[in-house]
């Protein structure tokens, strides 16, 4: 078989096994290296410790695979239509995270085309997988094999798929025909995403401040979300596709063809009261093989938390009292936050009874911040005068 038939072979399998676009690159130092480093030397990793980490690893694909001679570049397509219509009632999930883990998915595959490769085709010994956990600059490694360009929102780009896909990638200790780069920023003047970003966590052109990307915020945060971005975030409860929402080149985004990523309703626009409610056996039986596993129930509830605090709705209290009295100092502190920000007389009295069974020193600090909030508020203050008025009478 010579190297056009082989890369051929190669290509066809991969489509057959779910892959949109399959291109080659050999192996060789990163050419954005420098510029990784620097973005983290800025900060803008926030708590991914891990990056820095595995900061060395990068610089080139054979310390993780030394016989490694190329690269297939990979894309799967996730994109499986827009959220249903609906009110903040119902928080939004990003739409990967709709179904199955993709991890899983993808990482068979990867194992059934290097199968492919040394068995069927009796190529090669040695071959290693990778999507979105390994140590791998993806996105140089998909733009120098011509999988598109890295938009001003820093996702890459393909001129006809848009950038709803995953990248994935396989070593090989093959030598195959390479492919070109992509040699366009297609992206111009437009600035949609930039201009989009409810938090400002594009700071420049392809520059993102994962501090205040709600996707960080509301996965990778462990801890309390910043008090100055909770109302930015609006009912994202996981991740957050607002800057691939208002890209141009999603507009005809192809839908994906695989059954795993598919949902129903309460899999993208889960109730958000019904959530409140779960313990941590409900937690993991609903999201069984499921991304938002990743957040723990603990950091779920707390962006459930943020989203009932930002549909503002007198009917989200009694979830929020739940929120209260959770075991977890972070949901009852984000629970205080919200209820701060919800106009209705009953709640001056649930943050009071709260405050004099709390311990927990900052749990504390937010409802009498949120207690100062909800009667520094105008709407909420003729609603203190009321409850001050039924309650002396």
């Amino acid at each position: 078989m010579d190297s056009r038939d082989l890369k051929e072979a190669i290509s066809q399998h991969a489509v057959d096994l779910g892959f949109e676009l399959v291109s080659i690159v050999p192996i060789a130092p990163s050419e954005t290296h420098r510029i990784y480093e620097a973005w983290l030397e800025k900060g803008y990793a926030g708590e991914m410790d891990y990056l820095e980490r595995h900061l060395p690893l990068k610089k080139d694909p054979r310390s993780l695979v030394p016989e490694a001679l190329s690269l297939v570049a990979l894309s799967f397509n996730y994109y499986t239509g827009d959220h249903p219509e609906t009110d903040d009632s119902r928080g939004k999930i990003s739409r990967y995270a709709w179904g199955e883990d993709y991890h899983r998915i993808i990482h068979d595959r990867l194992k059934k085309l290097g199968d492919f490769i040394h068995q069927d085709l009796g190529l090669g010994e040695k071959s290693r997988g990778f999507v979105d956990s390994g140590p791998l600059l993806e996105r140089e490694h998909a733009w120098k094999a011509g999988l598109g360009w890295f938009g001003k929102h820093s996702n890459l780009i393909h001129w006809k798929k848009g950038s709803w896909f995953f990248l994935a990638e396989l070593l090989l200790d093959l030598p195959l025909t390479p492919d070109h780069p992509f040699t366009r920023a297609d992206c111009g003047s437009c600035t949609r995403c930039i201009e989009a970003c409810p938090t400002d966590a594009i700071v420049a052109d392809r520059e993102v401040d994962s501090r205040r990307c709600i996707s960080y915020l509301t996965i990778e945060l462990k801890g309390p979300i910043p008090k100055n971005l909770r109302s930015r975030i609006g009912n994202w409860i996981f991740g957050c596709d607002i800057c691939q929402e208002i890209c141009p080149w999603n507009r005809k985004a192809p839908l994906s063809k695989e059954p795993g990523f598919m949902s129903n309703n309460d899999d993208s626009i889960p109730e958000l009261s019904e959530l409140m409610q779960l313990d941590q056996a409900g937690f993991r039986q609903r999201f069984k093989n499921s991304p938002v596993l990743r957040t723990k129930r603990k950091g779920l509830l707390r962006n459930v938390a943020v989203a009932l605090g930002n549909w503002g709705n007198p009917s989200a209290i009694s979830a929020l009292k739940l929120g209260l009295q959770d075991s977890e100092p972070l949901v009852r502190t984000h629970a205080a936050w919200a209820l701060g920000r919800i106009s209705d007389e009953s709640v001056p009295s649930i943050l009071e009874e709260s405050l004099k069974l709390e311990e927990d020193p900052e749990v504390i600090q937010e409802i009498r911040e949120a207690l100062s909030l909800w009667k520094g508020n105008p709407q909420q203050e003729l609603s203190l005068v009321r409850f001050s008025n039924k309650t002396s009478t």
